[in-house]
């Protein structure tokens, strides 16, 4: 039985994936918006505060990708896609006055959707959430955006670095700060 074209390419580098763009080929484009979606969904919503915001910025970098396929030579693709989604989100946070608390809301609905809890698990986990995210908020914007990266959207420190134009040794110590920050501030309240 023949392979579909989208599995050929399941073991394809990001790289090579976008070499395979510049020849027209859609399912590269596809194969590429499968693996990151996600990752970068969360990531952007880590600025946006809105998922479907989040979900809409990530689509139309995808598209701008396909659009550009022919005159942009992209060497780290993985790097480019978290850089591009930080900035389209910091330019959708200028356009937009109004945070909204939406990040809230994906932890909850992770912890709705878990049949074995209880009524008052949910609402403890509700509470201990919203407590954790008001804390994280309270750190500097770079310890936030490093612990988030990390923790939440499993980004290795080695990208993380690539991304924010750092060394993995100041992802390291800007990582340890938050954390020893957020302990602080627990033993605290």
């Amino acid at each position: 039985m023949p392979k579909h074209r989208l599995d050929m390419y399941t073991e394809d580098s990001d790289e090579a994936l976008t070499a395979r763009l510049k020849c027209d080929d859609a399912s590269a484009l596809e194969t590429l918006f499968n693996r990151h979606y996600k990752p970068l969904c969360h990531y952007c919503a880590l600025f946006t505060r809105d998922f479907a915001a989040a979900e809409e910025i990530v689509a139309d970098l995808f598209i701008k990708i396909w659009d550009n396929r022919h005159s942009s030579d992209i060497l780290n693709v993985k790097g480019y896609l978290f850089l591009s989604i930080r900035n389209l989100s910091l330019n959708f946070l200028q356009k937009k006055k109004n945070p909204v608390d939406s990040i809230e809301d994906i932890t909850i609905a992770q912890h709705v959707l878990q049949d074995m809890n209880t009524p008052f698990s949910v609402l403890s986990g509700r509470e201990a959430n919203k407590r954790i995210l008001t804390m994280i908020d309270l750190l500097p914007e770079r310890q936030r955006e490093v612990l988030l990266m990390s923790k939440i959207d499993a980004i290795d420190k080695h990208t993380i670095a690539q991304v924010l134009g750092i060394s993995v040794r100041t992802v390291e110590t800007t990582l340890y700060q938050a954390i020893r920050q957020l302990r602080n501030q627990l033993k605290i309240s």
